[in-house]
């Protein structure tokens, strides 16, 4: 016999999909449920949740403010790792849903839940994401996903609609085709309608975050952004809370439409998906952050660093954050931001983020060494030796091959 739920706590946005599952998990488990609700810099989506999660059936719900973790405990070492998705992906939802679910965790042991549930579907990544978290954190509580369960019967937004209107659940009652959006600090994310085909341009009515490209100044701004190990710390010379350096980078790096991606990716589930991206102030931080570390970082540092950044963003991709191997990958990122301290001014104009100037107390850069008049610092008949050594695999190879031939 199944074990009886005695308590739900649900991951809750206040869209339509979990307006929803909220009262559907009541009726299927006659149970409590608690609407746990994560604000994470989403803007005005969280505006009367909590009277919305009430009116949907919550016996509870819970918004924390979780806007300044999210930035110094998560964005902030995905920073200094410089991962990047397949070339484009920022990983603004990726980084994000192990945080909610930490959270979800940490409320279930609150309430006296035994049960956590999310509205992911059995498509995407985010189902695998909050799962694992749960795992990690708490294997004993229940694991409720309702789009995979059998009897849940709502497969389509216009069901969706009905469903809620026949239990007077408060929702945008339209049943037309719209974007599928995940929004925080970090980023916004776009998917579905007419995105689904990769012919289609996204439209200049798609954006939120960021100016559409046709509609930017024709003047750029410059933006100075000191960094103290690897993590940004000051804007125009000012200190600057973390979250309000974010705030004010998004805002100007959408002015001039930063921070735009249209990217095909490959799903952790196995298929392929057309996703738009905004990261305005994201796209300048790892623009500034790369310009920094190409002088403060030896070569084989930078090298290895780029393969450890692809499987870093492999990590939060997948949802495993809470991975042994990635807490010992920050234990390596953070070694190689010891010296990556100073000022970069960045040039934002027409959607580009360009390097204007960097500056580092710890730079390697010598001007004298890379110079192209000779001195005496450096003694150029030195190169001659070096150059026969690296060869010399070359010339041997070279030397056989010949012989071969005229066998």
């Amino acid at each position: 016999m199944a074990k009886k739920i005695k308590k739900i706590v649900l991951a809750y946005s206040g869209g339509l999909d979990t307006s929803v599952i909220l009262p559907w998990l009541k009726e299927k488990y006659d149970c409590e449920v608690v609407a746990f609700a994560a604000e994470l810099g989403q803007g005005s989506e969280l505006k009367g949740v909590k009277k919305k999660a009430l009116a949907s059936g919550a016996s509870e719900c819970i918004v924390a403010d979780l806007r300044k973790p999210f930035v110094e405990e998560y964005l902030w070492p995905m920073l200094k790792s410089g991962a990047i998705y397949e070339n484009g992906y920022l990983l603004g939802t990726s980084i994000a849903r192990p945080l909610i679910a930490k959270e979800q965790v940490r409320v279930a042991h609150e309430t006296g839940a035994d049960a956590v549930a999310h509205g992911a579907t059995g498509k995407g990544n985010d189902q695998v994401r909050f799962e694992l978290t749960f795992m990690a954190l708490d294997p004993s509580l229940e694991i409720i996903a309702p789009w995979k369960d059998n009897s849940f019967e709502l497969t389509s937004r216009e069901a969706a609609i009905d469903y809620a209107k026949a239990r007077n659940i408060p929702i945008d009652q339209s049943k037309k085709k719209i974007y599928s959006r995940d929004r925080n600090i970090w980023h916004i994310s776009h998917e579905g309608a007419d995105l689904e085909d990769p012919t289609n341009e996204p439209q200049d009515g798609l954006f939120v975050m960021s100016k559409p490209i046709s509609k930017t100044p024709a003047k750029p701004d410059y933006v100075d952004i000191t960094f103290d190990k690897g993590i940004p710390v000051k804007l125009n010379k000012k200190k600057i809370g973390s979250v309000l350096l974010l705030e004010k980078l998004n805002e100007l790096g959408g002015k001039h439409g930063v921070g735009q991606v249209d990217l095909v990716e490959n799903r952790l589930v196995g298929m392929k998906s057309r996703g738009v991206y905004e990261t305005p102030g994201g796209a300048i931080l790892y623009t500034a952050h790369r310009a920094l570390e190409t002088l403060c970082l030896d070569r084989d540092t930078v090298q290895y660093k780029k393969q450890l950044s692809l499987k870093y963003a492999q990590l939060v991709y997948d949802g495993l954050w809470f991975a042994p191997l990635r807490e010992a990958l920050d234990a390596f990122f953070d070694s190689t931001q010891e010296k990556v301290s100073g000022e970069v001014k960045i040039k934002l104009y027409k959607g580009h983020c360009l390097l204007a100037s960097v500056d580092s107390p710890n730079s390697l850069y010598a001007p004298d060494l890379a110079s192209f008049t000779m001195g005496a610092e450096y003694d150029s008949t030195d190169a001659t030796g070096f150059i026969r050594l690296l060869g010399l695999p070359l010339k041997v190879a070279a030397t056989q091959k010949k012989n071969r031939k005229r066998r």
